[in-house]
């Protein structure tokens, strides 16, 4: 199993981080690996809420659908892939502080066969990839230049 864990705090309220986080739609902004994301259910935003998606990692194209299993508004937003070559599970905890918001990440990934022997390699990559997402979500949320 691959993890990554990333702390990272923007200067924004903890409202908007959320808001702008938990509807994957917004994931292509602040991350350019993930090139689709389409929501499947219908609804307000919550336990059950699942979207598809594809992702090229490692120069391999991903396709995954997402559900979330734990939505706790302004605070816990957790999912897990329902589908896709590699299971995972990804929570985000939102915590108001005063320089902003702090956002801790977490991202089990399983691997197997191949891709478990290929494990330091992946995970090296993950954290590079993760490292820049989250530079971009923090100059996007703090140069305002998308509206939540």
């Amino acid at each position: 199993m691959v993890t990554n864990e990333k702390i990272i705090t923007i200067n924004r309220p903890v409202e908007e981080v959320f808001a702008f986080v938990s509807d994957v739609l917004n994931g292509p902004k602040w991350q350019p690996a993930l090139v689709e994301t389409r929501r499947i259910t219908e609804g307000s935003l919550g336990i059950g809420t699942q979207y598809a998606g594809v992702r090229k990692f490692m120069g391999r194209r991903m396709e995954s659908v997402i559900e979330y299993t734990t939505y706790e508004l302004n605070k816990k937003l957790v999912f897990k892939s329902i589908s896709g070559s590699s299971p995972l599970e990804q929570s985000f905890l939102f915590e108001p502080t005063t320089e902003g918001t702090r956002i801790t990440s977490r991202l089990d990934l399983q691997t197997s066969g191949l891709m478990g022997l290929a494990e330091p390699l992946i995970a090296s990559g993950l954290k590079r990839e993760v490292d820049a997402n989250f530079r971009t979500l923090k100059d996007l949320l703090e140069s305002k230049a998308v509206t939540v």
